[in-house]
């Protein structure tokens, strides 16, 4: 009767020991999980680096035995951006279903502000550089790509955003080389206006970057919206409060950064295709000065996350200083369109 308790109390305590070690064991296994899959997520959060236009220009044009023409330049950074956003570090995340891309944010924001110039970018190479007038034949090739970027950023599957953005990174090749084949009908044309028109795109992008960043401290402001409209009555003109949710904050401050990281190279090689038209408008350095004032938003973050401190208190506010660059860049963007146009 003895032996038989010994025997029970025996198995018992070994029970309890075998769980007990399965639990440390299943505790460490996710531990070790969750340490590989924050190490993954900070790898994949490393924004990619300026590159040069020019340098990148040759290099494609060496590649495909082309030659670097009048407009091959914006092309070839247009092709390289979207590039980078599907082959950079763990790929393109904005519509990743599974961690630890499911669970990030700040690069998916990134990638948003990139996407959102080589849409416009896009758009500007297909209606206004590739022609010569509203009455002439759209590229074939632009016809096409444009469409391809503007696809759902966050579809995984059938069809995926990847799969229908290489399509219109290919469909940019097809037009690069035959840009810099002299046989061919595909044009660019760099003009001021089609500068101009582009530059008015831009700065709608900057302005509403501009007040979603200022808006993360929130405070009212007098509600302009319908300034300017015959049918606005005295009553419209109220207090609003303008305040961007905290969970959205880092989101536009990253977002920021991507438009900008976008425009530094768009405006680089604008610099180098349109080099004889700011020459004549005597605008060259404005085009430098804008690219400083967006070189500034790439800076360090040294924090480990993005403070929404007050303007004057203890705390910073990163995107109040990222909105100081933004805007000055936006302020001469606007200066430069009014000299093309004027100048």
């Amino acid at each position: 009767m003895a032996l038989e308790k010994v025997k029970s109390a025996s198995q018992s305590v070994m029970q309890e020991m075998s769980g007990f070690i399965y639990g440390k064991t299943l505790l460490g296994s996710i531990g070790i999980l969750i340490l590989l899959l924050s190490l993954v997520g900070w790898y994949w959060s490393q924004e990619p680096s300026l590159f040069s236009v020019k340098a990148n220009a040759e290099k494609l044009a060496t590649d495909s035995a082309q030659s670097v023409v009048t407009g091959y330049t914006t092309t070839a950074t247009l092709h390289t951006l979207a590039d980078t956003l599907l082959n950079k570090p763990g790929g393109f995340l904005r519509n990743d279903i599974m961690p630890p891309g499911v669970l990030m944010d700040n690069m998916p924001s990134w990638e948003l502000g990139v996407l959102i110039q080589v849409r416009d970018m896009a758009r500007a190479l297909r209606k206004d550089f590739s022609r010569s007038q509203s009455q002439s034949r759209e590229d074939p090739d632009l016809a096409v790509a444009e469409p391809q970027f503007n696809f759902d950023a966050k579809s995984w599957i059938l069809p995926s955003s990847e799969r229908e953005y290489e399509r219109g990174i290919n469909k940019l090749q097809s037009y690069m080389a035959r840009l810099s084949d002299t046989n061919d009908s595909a044009q660019f044309y760099a003009r001021a206006d089609n500068l101009t028109r582009w530059l008015g795109d831009v700065e709608t992008r900057l302005g509403s970057l501009s007040q979603r960043l200022s808006a993360s401290v929130g405070k009212p402001r007098l509600n302009t919206d319908l300034s300017g409209d015959p049918g606005q009555t005295a009553d419209s003109a109220v207090l609003v409060d303008v305040k961007t949710p905290w969970s959205q904050i880092d989101d536009v401050f990253y977002e920021a950064r991507g438009t900008s990281w976008a425009l530094i190279h768009l405006l680089r090689a604008v610099e180098v295709d349109f080099a004889d038209v700011l020459d004549k408008k005597n605008a060259t350095i404005s085009v430098r000065q804008i690219i400083r004032e967006l070189e500034a938003t790439q800076e360090m973050v040294w924090s480990p996350m993005i403070l929404n401190g007050s303007g004057f208190g203890l705390l910073a506010n990163h995107s109040l200083v990222m909105a100081n660059y933004v805007s000055r860049a936006n302020a001469a963007i606007i200066d430069l369109r009014r000299l093309l146009e004027q100048g």
